[in-house]
């Protein structure tokens, strides 16, 4: 049986590519993937590539020469945070029975080693607390 790696169902090579992408400045063309990793071949990330632009993670950024080809350059659709974030999310909604937002909330500021780190952590979450209170304030009116 397959398990579900992350949100999207992607595999470890689809991965692979993505975080090539993320970690370029510039958009790459498939032959510039396959370059990154000597496991990959041209074929294979043109396949993935495929598979990615199906679920909207990456886009066509271009079309440039490469050589005296005309080929298309990819970037991601997301950064690799917001991808991160939607895949805990995810992740935390299996355990909502037994998670609550401010247990795990503690245990992540409880693993932050910078204090000055932790307490700038805990402002911002202050300020965003208080926004949802007055939300959800309104919303009971």
């Amino acid at each position: 049986m397959k398990k579900k790696k992350n949100v999207f169902n992607l595999t470890n090579r689809e991965m692979d590519i993505l975080n090539i992408l993320w970690n370029s400045e510039n958009p790459l063309i498939a032959s510039e993937i396959a370059k990154h990793d000597d496991t990959l071949t041209v074929n294979t990330v043109q396949a993935i590539l495929r598979k990615l632009l199906k679920q909207n993670l990456i886009e066509v950024a271009d079309i440039v020469y490469s050589g005296t080809v005309l080929s298309r350059s990819y970037r991601p659709t997301a950064a690799s945070k917001d991808f991160a974030v939607q895949e805990f999310s995810a992740q935390l909604r299996n355990f909502k029975k037994n998670i609550t937002a401010s247990r795990l909330i503690s245990t992540l500021l409880d693993d932050e080693d910078d204090a000055e780190a932790a307490l700038k952590e805990i402002e911002e979450l202050q300020a965003i607390l208080e926004e949802k209170k007055q939300s959800l304030k309104k919303k009971m009116k």
